[in-house]
């Protein structure tokens, strides 16, 4: 859902549950999620982000002028690097003493594939227990233009770079190349079996549209 506010415009994902109260959340990477009681109008979700555009668009400028120097890698010790969806410092991630740029820019590298491999692991089999497939082999690489593969032979890719992504993002590219185990092209069988996997796959899809370019080296 979108709404504009004078020249500006507000972009956010709606989530229902069983919660008394609507809550506006804006993570690390300005996606604005409002979480609302089940049933609740589109409208009352409207008009509580035009109640709180002002601040919601104070923070959103606010992460994206932080986005644009950290686009920018600085490979030192306080550098910030995404790790499942959210900011770390270098330090944080891998050991940065007496390392040279080479060094660190390599030892990060490492770190996400090897962190991206341990949580693919993990939620493929979750995965596919509940859609019933079994894919034969899995690898993690490094891709420029997708995110994840399936071939014929039920052997699947996935991108190092996810490991930047959150979790629930992850878990949709995870879910997107396991129903391709049933389903080879991306037909309405194929989305039918996401969507009953993932009922809110396409902000998903937004997400890395959106933020793709800020998950890199």
């Amino acid at each position: 859902m979108k709404i504009n506010i004078g020249q500006q415009e507000i972009q956010f994902h709606v989530e229902y549950g069983s919660r008394k109260k609507l809550s506006i959340h804006i993570d690390p990477n300005g996606w604005v999620t409002v979480k609302a009681p089940t049933r609740t109008a589109d409208e009352v979700i409207m008009n509580a982000v035009r109640q709180h555009a002002d601040k919601i668009l104070k923070q959103l400028q606010a992460l994206e002028a932080a986005r644009t120097v950290t686009l920018i890698k600085e490979y030192e010790s306080e550098g910030k690097f995404l790790h499942l969806g959210k900011y770390y410092a270098l330090h944080e991630l891998i050991e940065t003493s007496d390392r040279s740029i080479e060094e660190l820019q390599r030892d990060l590298k490492k770190f996400y594939f090897a962190s991206c491999k341990k949580i693919i692991g993990e939620r493929i089999k979750i995965y596919q227990k509940q859609l019933k497939v079994t894919p034969k082999s899995f690898v993690i690489e490094e891709s420029r233009t997708k995110w994840g593969s399936c071939n014929s032979a039920k052997h699947l890719t996935f991108n190092y770079r996810l490991a930047m992504a959150p979790v629930e993002v992850i878990d949709y590219v995870v879910i997107h190349e396991l129903c391709h185990l049933l389903h080879m092209n991306h037909d309405r069988s194929f989305w039918r079996l996401v969507g009953s996997v993932m009922k809110d796959y396409k902000s998903k899809e937004e997400y890395l549209a959106r933020y793709g370019q800020a998950m890199t080296l």
